[in-house]
């Protein structure tokens, strides 16, 4: 009869091993795929082994509890085997099928042979081992003798591709210091509304290394790798459809942040208008001083002055705040500024501290 302490534990190694394999050519495990298809391989190979040892153990049994065993292994084996040859992409696929088959028939063989006839057993063990040598060698042979080179893999000229450069306006993102702690503030802006056709970059402020991964797909859409502390990653969002974009990290996966791309939005412009750099009663510094506009809206601020000027977030009784800073610029010279978090936000000229205005955020 079958041994059932050792066919359990084989059927369900056996079962993961095959989903695991199923699963990795899928593609769902991409960023760990060659991990899992090492892993899932060896997991099915050992669970064969104790199926094998179970089903035989005291010689083949003919019960209608190893039948149906049987039938059920057979069944989540060919159910998860076309699955696999069906949407897997891997073009050596066949070839690893063909390798599996050619050494698990002669083994289903050996193996009933040695149940039922074990004097038979050495002969024919013989003759697979001398008919596997023969097919090696003249598989081998053929190929270098042959004027036909089908069998020979062609050599494979690598070109190497060229990165190229995102170009097109920046939204910044950053990776906030000490986010690898549970409950933390990680990305900010934590949701961030961008119009299609900016480069969205992500710098990493901590000490510890982060990813930004497309979590519907686990980094098929966009995915960092590993950014240690200073890096920067870029997204062109002009190769992203129109929607929500939910992201994380690989390495601490509770920092989860949203990404909306928009339609494109006019930047809105702001003059700074001739005689700004003259501090008088009815002049008029930055044209319009006060501005309100929505989430992830650019502001171009034009000089239309004769005099150089900054555009500098903060006020001058308490200085600059590290929002945003233009440094000098001349005439007909603009400065940008995306303004990706909601609230108010002050500025002034650095040069000529008279010259306010506020940007209100909705």
């Amino acid at each position: 009869m079958s041994n059932w302490d050792l066919m359990m534990p084989g059927m369900g190694l056996t079962a993961i091993g095959l989903a695991g394999v199923a699963i990795s050519y899928m593609g769902l495990a991409h960023t760990f795929i060659d991990g899992m298809h090492a892993l899932t391989g060896l997991t099915m190979f050992i669970g064969l082994i104790f199926l094998a040892a179970g089903i035989l153990d005291g010689g083949v049994s003919t019960s209608n509890r190893a039948k149906a065993t049987v039938l059920v292994i057979a069944s989540i084996a060919l159910g998860f085997g076309m699955f696999a040859f069906t949407m897997n992409t891997i073009e050596s696929t066949n070839i690893v099928a063909g390798i599996m088959l050619a050494i698990a028939f002669p083994a289903i063989v050996i193996a009933y042979l040695a149940a039922k006839m074990p004097e038979r057993v050495k002969p024919v063990g013989a003759i697979v081992t001398l008919a596997a040598i023969t097919g090696i060698v003249t598989w081998v042979a053929f190929g270098f003798v042959s004027p036909d080179t089908y069998i020979l893999a062609e050599e494979v000229i690598e070109v190497e591709e060229q990165e190229v450069e995102p170009t097109g306006p920046i939204f910044p993102i950053s990776i906030l210091v000490n986010s690898a702690v549970q409950g933390n503030p990680d990305y900010d802006p934590d949701v961030a509304y961008v119009p299609k056709g900016y480069v969205v970059e992500w710098t990493n402020e901590d000490s510890f290394a982060h990813t930004v991964t497309s979590s519907i797909d686990v980094g098929e859409t966009f995915d960092s790798g590993l950014m240690n502390e200073g890096e920067i990653f870029q997204l062109d969002t002009s190769e992203l459809e129109i929607g929500e974009y939910e992201y994380y990290c690989i390495v601490h996966p509770w920092m989860v942040s949203k990404l909306f791309i928009e339609e494109p939005k006019e930047p809105v412009t702001v003059i700074i208008p001739d005689g700004a750099g003259i501090q008088q009663e009815g002049q008029i510094y930055y044209e319009p001083e006060e501005l309100q506009i929505s989430q992830g809206t650019a502001v171009v601020w034009k000089n239309e002055d004769s005099a150089m000027h900054t555009v500098t977030s903060g006020n001058s009784q308490e200085g600059p705040d590290g929002l945003f800073d233009s440094a000098l610029f001349g005439t007909g010279e603009s400065y940008e500024f995306i303004f990706t978090t909601q609230g108010k936000e002050d500025y002034y000229c650095i040069v000529h501290p008279w010259m306010t205005g506020s940007v209100a955020v909705e």
